[in-house]
């Protein structure tokens, strides 16, 4: 028997339910959802977890996929899924959760006794613990962005080439290999022997079903790769970043981006443009290096300093 929260499934059974991780301010249950697939044969564990940043719902797009579509008596070993991670911002469509106004993502391993974003954090990572593998679902935010995975352990991490591998696994195509933040679960769960990655899953309001695609073939690459499912998985070498430029704006006004997402950048090459309102130029950006354009903000206006955009350097394949 297998359990999470109140998910309780046998071999070759499946359940969801809740897991507990604190009280809301009149006192009731914070619940979040869970899956247990366990599988009729023996193998591995696999961990998945979306909706850590309550705008970020490509993952649960994912998951929401997923699961229906996973057969216990088909599989080997089991999966945990806990589909809604944060979710105080989750119920209000925002990034941080509003009550500790803290990023969920940033408070790995948790504190059972914190805040209510280190109480879930510690309840999820006593799931995630359980894992052979960890994926961890999430996107650029409401920003613009390709599908990409992270490796967040950083290169110097006994686990990084297993990270590394995992994530060509996944194959969104592009790799984002840069050490994370404290506090990110794709840096902590590696710590106690775990391979972990960070998809992200483009951006945009609400879900977008090209990303989630990627998701739901990511997530059955690696079910199959790992031998949870019979089959093989075509694994294609990806593209490489091991830096990262971010561009503000030097005027305020308008943006007119001159590359599109994904394209190949060179040093020295316009990025954008910021126009006055009536579309004089009033400032011009060029890339620093070579790279992929990698992420932009969504609304075309800006203000002077303001975040506009990122491409990522260093670039490879492996």
């Amino acid at each position: 028997m297998i359990t999470l929260g109140t998910a309780r499934a046998p071999p070759g059974e499946a359940d969801t339910g809740r897991l507990e991780v604190g009280e809301m301010r009149d006192g009731s249950p914070v619940r979040l959802p869970v899956a247990v697939i366990n599988g009729a044969g023996s193998g591995k564990t696999l961990y998945i977890q979306a909706v850590s940043d309550g705008d970020e719902l490509n993952g649960l797009g994912v998951v929401s996929r997923v699961v229906p579509r996973l057969d216990p008596t088909e599989l080997s070993g089991a999966v945990l899924v806990v589909g809604v991670v944060n979710h105080f911002a989750f119920q209000v469509a925002e990034h941080r959760n509003p009550i500790d106004d803290r990023k969920m993502n940033r408070g790995y391993p948790g504190d059972e006794d914190g805040t209510t974003s280190e109480r879930i954090a510690h309840a999820t990572f006593q799931a995630a613990k359980r894992a052979d593998i960890v994926l961890d679902l999430h996107q650029g935010s409401t920003s613009r962005m390709i599908n990409e995975t992270r490796v967040r352990c950083g290169i110097r991490h006994h686990l990084h080439g297993d990270c590394l591998e995992l994530a060509k696994v996944f194959g969104c195509g592009h790799v984002l290999d840069i050490k994370g933040p404290d506090g990110q679960l794709a840096r902590v769960a590696p710590d106690d022997g775990i391979p972990t990655i960070d998809p992200e899953l483009g951006g945009c309001v609400g879900w977008d079903e090209e990303s989630i695609r990627y998701g739901v073939e990511g997530v059955f690459n690696v079910l199959r790769h790992y031998g949870f499912l019979e089959g093989d998985t075509e694994v294609e070498s990806q593209v490489r970043a091991r830096g990262f430029d971010q561009y503000g704006s030097p005027a305020g006004g308008l943006i007119r981006f001159e590359a599109d997402l994904g394209d190949r950048v060179s040093a020295g090459e316009t990025l954008f443009e910021v126009t006055d309102v009536f579309g004089s130029q009033t400032g011009r950006v060029t890339a620093d290096a070579d790279g992929i354009f990698w992420r932009t903000r969504r609304l075309p206006q800006v203000a002077a300093g303001e975040y506009v955009c990122s491409v990522g350097t260093n670039v490879d394949r492996y």
